[in-house]
């Protein structure tokens, strides 16, 4: 059985959220779903400690997070008050009562044992007739990975790490798998990109973010360069809608 809460610890080698991820990443996240947005509602599922959902709330007042993690979903609790509905559950064995415009999986999938199954669910059950989900994993593809293949540091570019690992992340996607297990899960793509253009580790940009060498012209310059190359980002992130039922 796993342990949502030691997999979501701070390790020795590896941080679970970095200062990356927090302060430039999930605005930037945000910034590429804002034109995608569906009606009041959304529903997040894995929201750790409630650092996205803080950023949803500003838009949203009828939010919903499942998480895992007991500790995390404590810690949502008390970070968010009233502001979310936070259910302590997995995503194969939670009973929702309804179902959501929005659906957000921002950097969740990646951890699941059966990916497809839980896109399932969210097709047949939880999206509403208009409803989107926002699906957004690490890129397989990142220029950083890339490095450190030709490092000699992971075999090849969709390894997962024994950090990775350690952290729960089962596989790591590219644009092309990703969009094959949306459609396995019987979603319809709407719109794919990526999000921020990135050839530094996280470690390395929490370092440089901590001087004063990062300006908010270059962060901008390297979210519209992703925009371009999506393939070498950060980030992938995938729209979708209700497929067949």
């Amino acid at each position: 059985m796993r342990n949502y809460d030691r997999e979501s610890q701070d390790t020795a080698d590896r941080k679970y959220a970095y200062t990356f991820d927090l302060d430039v990443m999930h605005p930037f996240m945000l910034r590429s779903f804002e034109r995608f947005y569906g009606g009041p509602s959304v529903l997040e599922l894995g929201s750790f400690r409630g650092d996205f959902t803080r950023h949803l709330a500003e838009r949203f007042s009828d939010i919903t997070c499942v998480e895992g993690s007991p500790a995390a979903a404590a810690a949502a609790r008390a970070s968010l008050g009233g502001r979310a509905r936070i259910i302590e559950g997995t995503f194969e064995d939670v009973t929702l009562d309804r179902r959501f415009d929005n659906i957000m999986l921002v950097h969740v999938l990646e951890h699941l044992d059966d990916p497809v199954g839980v896109l399932d669910r969210v097709n047949r059950e939880w999206l509403s007739e208009t409803g989107r989900l926002f699906v957004v994993c690490p890129n397989a593809n990142a220029p950083s990975r890339q490095i450190a293949v030709r490092m000699g540091l992971i075999s090849h570019n969709a390894a997962v790490t024994p950090a990775e690992r350690e952290h729960g992340h089962r596989v790591t996607y590219s644009l092309d798998t990703l969009e094959r297990d949306a459609r396995a899960g019987g979603l319809t793509v709407i719109h794919r990109s990526g999000i921020f253009f990135k050839a530094l580790a996280n470690f390395q940009w929490d370092r440089l973010l901590a001087t004063d060498i990062i300006s908010p012209e270059y962060l901008e310059g390297c979210y519209q360069l992703g925009e371009v190359y999506p393939d070498l980002c950060s980030s992938i992130f995938l729209v979708c809608e209700r497929g067949a039922r």
